[in-house]
């Protein structure tokens, strides 16, 4: 379904067509970074610490060298210390150097002939620990006398500057007019703690890679990535190469959503490669998947709000503390950029911190700490609008933010279409319905703000009138259709006529990493500018051709016209088929660092039913209103709508990271590691908003991101109506509420 202020007439654009690379994808053939085979390969494995905390005395690797098929083993020595260089913390966790940091950090790797021969080289290698105390929550290693991670770090953002190390990374502080006098102004106060647990973005594809280094000094690198130019720099700076020495060849991804944003494999297989002089594949268990890759972060959030009893939101105050991992992040930034995005209001005081802790680094999972923000937000809105009797769309309408409103983050709103959404869902069928027996209904509106950032194109026409787009952005959720379809409304032609190639770092220009749901916003804008240079390089063959001036052709549908009507068009087949007599081959190259990418809205609601004797949730429907700008492929924006929601649901009602007292993980497998599956859910049904960003060429704004943060509130929120249970600790798990129940009854 899908609601829409009037749009121009699209010809492709808003069409649905089967993805270019669908058919290699269902039938096997597509390749991933695992599936490649080199002859003289070896494969590696890396030896992971056992412990959350301790020193590396000494590593002794001679029993592996001199086991059969071993041809290279490494450890944090062989690799550069970068120091306090942008990358230095990249590096170290790549591979531990003097201290290993959490359960499953890398302290050495083996390449050797066979996966078992790597693996029983890795575990013959001995190392002598020193076991230091360990924080694995954010109060463990926010007290005064946690055990410091790292000895030279120094809070941020506190003034005057703290003197001596701590685990607290970061403060950040948004802060708009009197926090106090808004409280004193309010009819209603509500006020709660929330906590949130790691969880994973659970990607099917593990991790996966194969670097086979030459005699020149150079490498060549097939992964599975969002992002092979960040993969390649990211690389060269860990080995303290030049980045001209490493070349990155994109693997198809098996999923992402934010944790193939960075590298764990690649430096190790890059040296133990040169070392061999032999190709190294290593690809990861999902064992390893979960002990030492980036999990979304762990949250702990005290918020307080104040409103009026019209519904006027007077003030909101947020202490936010978010868990980074191993190594400093900047999760709490993000979290005070979100919390209260959805809302406007005249007073605010919003304080986060970045902490580290003993666990796996973490990484972005779609839109990274809005989802527990608005956990927390939304919630006490929840509250709100119970307490004053007030329905939980309106009161989501009269505090809507509106274009020229100052979003709490800084600059003024532009076009946004939160107030459609909101809109959308209040006319849907799903809340004119009554809410079903011994069920409960929720309501939740959640914000991204997308990014821009650089990317490039190249647009070539062939001989025969077909053309090809090459981009620099891995496919992950249908970007190929999308650059097709943008580039079919552009130059006319039919979108099987156009294949989308996604070009590894040499053969296109530099392009920044598939994430904050940039790709089909500024890889799309680029494929444009491309195709409207062709469009001008078409319509100057057509005048020469014609003997007349080029204002005097027009691009209409895949033909050069001739507007004073005295020459029969020319469709673009005809033009590159004389391509080679009238000036040479036609192709065009755009590169640009894109602005104006439009902040993405959602509203969701959902009905849940509670079982009270067992603490059972069922999903019994659930509807999502997205605001995507313009949809280019309605399947895929509905897929990425609906994929938020599975996500959501999981994180709110049963993934979390288990550890033991000694920081193990405890449940480090999808056996252990709930993930929401088919038979669990319901028909998502989705509602596509388009309210066009004006500074995109077809008003693309991006939709990957949003669909995941509404969800964690919208499912509390039913759970209470349901349940009469203000739920604040996540995941909503069976044992969690039926405690909640029985605490109740007492």
């Amino acid at each position: 379904m899908t609601a829409t202020e009037e749009r121009p007439d699209y010809k492709y654009v808003g069409t649905r067509p089967i993805r270019h690379d669908g058919l290699d994808k269902v039938i096997g053939k597509a390749r991933y970074a695992a599936d490649l085979v080199l002859p003289g390969m070896l494969h590696g494995h890396i030896l992971r610490s056992p412990h959350a905390h301790a020193k590396i005395v000494s590593i002794d690797t001679s029993a592996a060298e001199a086991m059969p098929g071993v041809k290279s083993v490494v450890t944090g020595a062989d690799f550069p210390d970068l120091g306090a260089a942008p990358n230095g913390d990249l590096a170290k966790n790549v591979i531990a150097r003097d201290k290993v940091l959490y359960e499953g950090h890398a302290v050495a790797a083996v390449a050797a002939g066979t996966r078992r021969e790597a693996m029983d080289a890795a575990n013959a290698i001995v190392v002598n620990y020193e076991v230091l105390g360990h924080s694995l929550t954010i109060d463990q290693t926010m007290s005064p006398d946690a055990e410091i991670l790292h000895d030279g770090l120094i809070t941020r953002g506190i003034e005057p500057a703290p003197t001596e190390a701590s685990n607290i990374v970061a403060r950040t502080c948004f802060e708009r007019g009197d926090i106090d006098q808004a409280f004193a102004e309010s009819d209603v106060i509500v006020e709660r703690e929330f906590s949130t647990t790691p969880i994973h973005q659970g990607y099917i594809e593990p991790h996966a890679c194969v670097a086979d280094t030459g005699q020149d000094g150079k490498t060549v690198v097939w992964c599975s990535s969002q992002g092979h130019f960040r993969v390649r720099s990211a690389t060269a700076d860990v080995l303290g190469w030049d980045t001209s020495r490493v070349k990155v060849i994109p693997a198809e991804i098996g999923g992402g959503f934010g944790g193939k944003t960075t590298i764990y494999l690649e430096p190790l297989a890059v040296e133990m490669s040169a070392r061999s002089g032999r190709p190294v594949k290593i690809v990861m268990t999902r064992d390893e998947v979960f002990r030492a890759t980036g999990p979304t972060p762990g949250s702990k959030l005290k918020l307080k709000v104040g409103a009026k009893n019209d519904g006027t939101i007077t003030g909101v105050k947020a202490w936010m503390a978010y868990e980074n991992g191993a190594f400093p992040g900047n999760a709490a930034m993000l979290g005070c950029m979100t919390v209260v995005s959805p809302y406007t209001m005249e007073h605010m005081y919003l304080e986060g911190f970045d902490v580290v802790l003993n666990k796996p680094v973490n990484a972005a999972y779609r839109a990274p700490s809005a989802p527990m923000a608005a956990f927390a937000m939304d919630t006490l809105l929840d509250e709100v609008a119970e307490n004053i009797g007030m329905d939980p769309i309106e009161i989501r309408l009269h505090n809507c933010p509106s274009e020229g409103d100052p979003a709490p983050y800084g600059p003024k709103w532009p076009t946004i279409g939160l107030k459609e959404c909101l809109e959308a869902i209040r006319d849907s069928d799903h809340y004119k319905s009554p809410v079903p027996e011994n069920a409960g209904r929720g309501i939740a509106s959640g914000f991204w703000f997308n990014i821009g950032e650089a990317s490039s194109a190249t647009v070539n026409l062939n001989e025969n009138g077909t053309a090809t787009v090459v981009t620099g952005s891995p496919d992950i959720g249908g970007s190929r259709a999308s650059m097709a379809l943008m580039a079919a409304e552009e130059l006319g032609l039919d979108v099987y006529s156009i294949t989308p190639v996604v070009g590894d770092t040499e053969v296109v220009g530099f392009t920044d990493v598939t994430e904050g749901s940039r790709a089909t916003f500024a890889t799309g804008m680029a494929v444009v500018e491309a195709c409207r240079d062709l469009k001008m390089q078409l319509r100057q063959r057509a005048s020469t051709a014609w003997d007349c001036d080029v204002e005097e052709v027009e691009w209409v549908d895949g033909h050069a016209v001739h507007s004073p009507g005295d020459h029969e068009a020319l469709s673009l087949a005809a033009i590159t088929a004389a391509a080679k007599r009238t000036g040479g081959p036609l192709g065009a190259t755009a590169s640009l660092n894109a602005r104006g990418a439009g902040p993405a809205f959602s509203t969701h609601v959902v009905d849940i039913a509670v079982d009270k004797e067992t603490g059972q949730t069922q999903v019994l429907r659930y509807t999502t209103a997205q605001d995507a700008g313009t949809a280019i492929h309605p399947s895929y924006v509905e897929g990425q709508m609906q994929g938020g929601v599975v996500q959501g649901i999981g994180w709110a009602l049963n993934e979390e990271y288990i550890h033991d007292a000694d920081g193990r993980m405890e449940n480090s497998s999808f056996l252990d590691y709930r993930i929401p599956v088919a038979s669990d859910l319901p028909m998502i049904e989705t509602i596509i908003v388009e309210v066009p960003n004006p500074s995109h060429p077809y008003g693309v704004r991006g939709v990957g991101e949003v669909g995941i943060v509404p969800p964690l509130a919208a499912i509390a929120n039913a759970v209470h109506d349901a349940t009469g249970l203000r739920m604040s600790d996540l995941p909503m798990s069976p044992p969690r509420i039926l405690a909640a129940l029985g605490e109740a009854v007492e």
